[in-house]
């Protein structure tokens, strides 16, 4: 991994929506990435929030007979409580309705405006009332749009158009810019067409739920030019220039692929207008599927991660979610996966390791870590695979490869697992103690170790584990258990589970 400081994104989610799996999924990402860095000694910031202003929230907050403060501050501890039941630990979590983000986005108006890239037109198209935008003709025409009218307005334009050549340099200069290749190829042909000014104001007399332009007081801004903003606006600029010049631009910006274009096209442009960098990546991974359909709440098919947690615990969502999703591929959600997977490889494989291991050393040595003695081939290889897994972790989350890490980390515990039976420590016992205490001891070293790569994916479980161990510091290196130390007692770490017929 590199050595550089490492900031983390997600988007800041709709405060409308109801926390569903791809909300969960995203910031359970962007954790286990900060957790994965901070492993590795690196300083680290993780920041999630929520996307408070707009059309739809207004008409939400007054069909409630609420005002669009009242109606966002009721909503908001939805997410704030999901995160912490998800054991996120996220450094900062923004509002857009707070003032010190407020603040900053009128300032940024401002400079962008006396950088003469901002005008006023009057402009006549068809207008998209859920997406709160203009959109083109062959977009209405699509029938991927509801609430469609027609708008004839004075408004304000950013001149996106201006910068579209020299974003496309930056994409092809910085090949690993937008990832994975098939969204960075998307973007490329997006921007082979003659790039637009974007509207960036509502006037107020149709939407007033919105952080007024400093240049003209009748209008707000547009919804996602004020959300961007987020990923500076909370580390600093225009208000801590030490604490900005820190973390910009070491952003990796962790987004669903249908946002690509305004984190990709809008967001990049309006960075370069102001004269900063670009984050150093953007990727776009897939989306949660109950069977071919994204999920969604006006489809009703909507999984609560709530629900999931109460019902199997957070490290076994976590370690769901993280080790079925290919990033950047969609991914479908079945409870037979969830079911199947915690039973291969949480209950028989991990879970299974620490019972035979601690059952083994509390019959023959009387729950003493035993000494390793002299290591043979087999016991060799599984020191080498430790090694080799390490290096497999470190190269899969510098690819943001989530998946591979996790598989890596279980290919260790399952051969562990085979040198057990092959090794046969219960019968090696009743002739040689001290030899069955060297396969005991090597075991039980590669589950520590296996279990510390765990850590960013399933906090609390491994934590067990751990302590179980007496296992001390997160060292990965070979030889970090200490013989003589005495096992905790415990219970089954994941009893296995039925698929219920409901």
């Amino acid at each position: 991994m590199s050595d550089k400081k490492f900031y983390v994104t997600t988007p800041i989610y709709y405060v409308n929506d109801k926390p569903h799996i791809g909300h969960a999924y995203t910031t359970i990402l962007a954790d286990v990435l900060a957790r994965y860095h901070k492993e590795d000694g690196q300083e680290t910031f993780f920041l999630t929030g929520l996307d408070e202003h707009g059309q739809k929230v207004q008409q939400a907050a007054e069909k409630r007979g609420m005002a669009p403060q009242e109606h966002c501050d009721d909503l908001a501890p939805r997410f704030i409580q999901l995160w912490k039941k998800l054991n996120i630990e996220n450094s900062d979590f923004i509002r857009t309705t707070e003032p010190r983000h407020k603040e900053v986005v009128q300032k940024i108006l401002q400079q962008v405006y006396d950088n003469g890239d901002i005008y006023s037109a009057e402009y006549e198209g068809w207008y998209s009332v859920s997406e709160e935008r203009f959109i083109t003709s062959t977009e209405k025409d699509s029938g991927e749009f509801r609430d469609i009218k027609q708008l004839k307005e004075k408004n304000y334009f950013f001149r996106m158009g201006k910068y579209q050549q020299k974003l496309i340099d930056h994409i092809n200069d910085n090949p690993d810019f937008i990832c994975p290749e098939s969204r960075k190829n998307e973007i490329l042909g997006f921007l082979r067409q003659p790039l637009g000014d974007l509207c960036v104001s509502r006037p107020k007399d149709r939407l007033n739920w919105g952080i007024e332009l400093t240049f003209d007081k009748d209008y707000v801004t547009y919804v996602w030019f004020d959300a961007l903003i987020n990923y500076i606006s909370a580390i600093g600029y225009l208000s801590d220039d030490a604490k900005f010049k820190k973390w910009w631009p070491h952003s990796l910006h962790l987004i669903g692929k249908d946002i690509l274009t305004t984190h990709s096209v809008y967001w990049t442009t309006m960075l370069f207008s102001l004269g900063l960098p670009l984050p150093k990546k953007i990727f776009a991974h897939g989306w949660w599927l109950i069977g071919e359909s994204k999920m969604s709440k006006s489809l009703g098919n909507v999984v609560s991660p709530l629900d999931l947690v109460d019902e199997y615990g957070v490290d076994a969502v976590r370690y769901y979610l993280m080790s079925q999703m290919v990033l950047g591929q969609d991914c479908s959600f079945t409870f037979e996966s969830f079911i199947t997977r915690f039973n291969n490889d949480l209950a028989n494989d991990f879970g299974n390791l620490l019972n035979r291991v601690s059952g083994l050393i509390r019959k023959n040595f009387d729950g003493v870590v035993p000494a390793c003695g002299q290591l043979s081939d087999a016991d060799k290889e599984i020191v080498d695979l430790t090694g080799q897994t390490e290096k497999e972790i470190a190269c899969a989350v510098d690819k943001l490869e989530i998946h591979t890490a996790v598989a890596s980390t279980l290919r260790l515990v399952s051969m562990a697992n085979k040198y057990l039976e092959h090794q046969a420590p219960w019968k090696v016992a009743k002739e040689d103690l001290k030899r069955a205490g060297t396969i005991l001891y090597v075991a039980t070293e590669a589950l520590r170790i296996a279990t510390l790569h765990l850590v960013p994916i399933m906090p609390s479980k491994t934590k067990v584990v751990l302590d179980v161990l007496r296992a001390v510091g997160s060292d990965t290196k070979w030889g970090g258990l200490r013989s003589g130390s005495v096992l905790e007692a415990h219970d089954a770490l994941f009893p296995r589970l039925e698929l219920s017929k409901e």
